[in-house]
This record gives structure tokens, sequence and C-alpha cells, in this order.
């Protein structure tokens, strides 16, 4: 297989470690048309994703000669999914830097492990349980229907239309002016339709706002349109 790094979509990614995350993202890249190779050390879970995974194979990641062994270069993107061990994720981190691998993407499941690898030189970092943990925090507040972060302060939230953003079309009432946010889809008739200046949000409506993240939660806290 080419590599194929420069590509801004990645048709082919090796997921290292399938657990509850590795799994989960495994799937969801194939179902999305990703080429996927698995990579665990527990054979029970190897097993289980057989003819689910494009590829899936049992193998040690801290082990050099098992990634070259498995092409590992050739993918496009590799994810380091490995969950509780984190001394096998920081080594296999080491090596697919060392050999130098281009599009790396890891999870940390701590502060003081992400900042490890941010030294060994992995630019993307994730903490998917911190960020459950705070966009359901979010949800459990009851203001938003769904909520995303897309960067430091910047979010995406789904609502239900409050009264501020209806009595007239969207750019006559400066919600960006007023409240720093920015509405960008409204669901109509069952489906997800643009906003526009001249757009109209009524009553009962579901939208999507964005926003810095304060400015963004005062508004979907705003009294419901009635």
């Amino acid at each position: 297989m080419a590599r194929r790094n420069a590509t801004r979509d990645a048709q082919s990614v090796a997921v290292i470690g399938l657990g509850r995350f590795g799994r989960a993202l495994a799937i969801e890249l194939v179902d999305s048309g990703a080429e996927v190779l698995g990579i665990d050390t527990d054979e029970d879970i190897v097993q289980s994703l057989n003819g689910v995974l494009t590829h899936v194979v049992r193998a040690d990641s801290t082990r050099e000669a098992a990634l070259e062994q498995l092409g590992i270069d050739s993918f496009d993107r590799v994810v380091i999914a490995i969950g509780s061990d984190i001394q096998a994720s920081i080594l296999t981190a080491s090596l697919l830097k060392r050999r130098g691998t281009v599009e790396i993407w890891a999870k940390a499941i701590s502060e003081q492990h992400g900042l490890i690898l941010e030294q060994i030189g992995i630019s993307h970092v994730v903490y998917p349980e911190a960020d459950m943990g705070r966009r359901v925090a979010h949800l459990v507040r009851g203001s938003m229907l769904d909520y995303v972060r897309l960067d430091d302060d910047l979010v995406v939230a789904v609502t239900q239309v409050p009264g501020e953003a209806t009595g007239g079309a969207i750019g006559e009432l400066q919600l960006h002016e007023k409240h720093g946010v920015g509405v960008i889809r409204v669901k109509r008739d069952g489906r997800w339709m643009p906003v526009a200046p001249d757009t109209a949000l009524v009553s009962g409506e579901t939208i999507v706002v964005i926003g810095p993240e304060k400015q963004t939660e005062r508004f979907c806290s705003l009294s419901p349109a009635v």
C-alpha cells in the first residue's frame, strides 16, 4: 500500500488498541469507507472483530519488529487508542515517531499522559473521557440538546429556538452583536436547513448555534419561544 499521508482524507487508518474507544473508532471509520487495520494484544477482542474491520490482528505494538511486519508506515494515519496501559501507549508513540510516521493520533487518559505524548511529538492528542464528561455536563443542565467543542473557546450547540431569536429575520435581530453567537442551521419539516439573513425562526424549531462557550451557553439558556 503506497503512503498517502499528504491526502486530506485518510483512506487507510491503523487503530492500535481495540478497547471501547478504539473499537468504536475503528468501526466508525470502516462505516465511513476507510480501510482499517485493527491491532490488539487480546486474542478474544481480535476474534470478535474478525470480519467487522478490514483487517484485524493480534500483535504487540511496543515491538518495532511487529510494526514493521504489519507495514504500519503504509497507512495514512495511525491512532494509538491504548487504554489503561500508559507505558505501552508511550512506547508505541515513541516507536512510531522514530519510524517517521507522519499522522499520529493518540488517546490520553490523563493530563500527565497527554503531556508526555506531546513531548514525544504527537500533535494530535485526544482526551475522550474528559471531553465526554464536559459534553454530558452541558447536556445535564438541560439548556442544550447536543454540544460539541471545536476549539478551546468555540462550541457548536443544538437547542430550541429562544424567544429572542423570533419576531423577525435573523439578520435584523443582530444576535451576534447582542449575544456573541450565530445561528447556522434550523430543523424545519424534519430537515436541517441553512439559515440566511432573511430566515425567520418560529417557536418549537430546533437550531444549531455556534460561538464562544460562555456566550453560547447563555444564549441556549434563554427562555424558549412561545
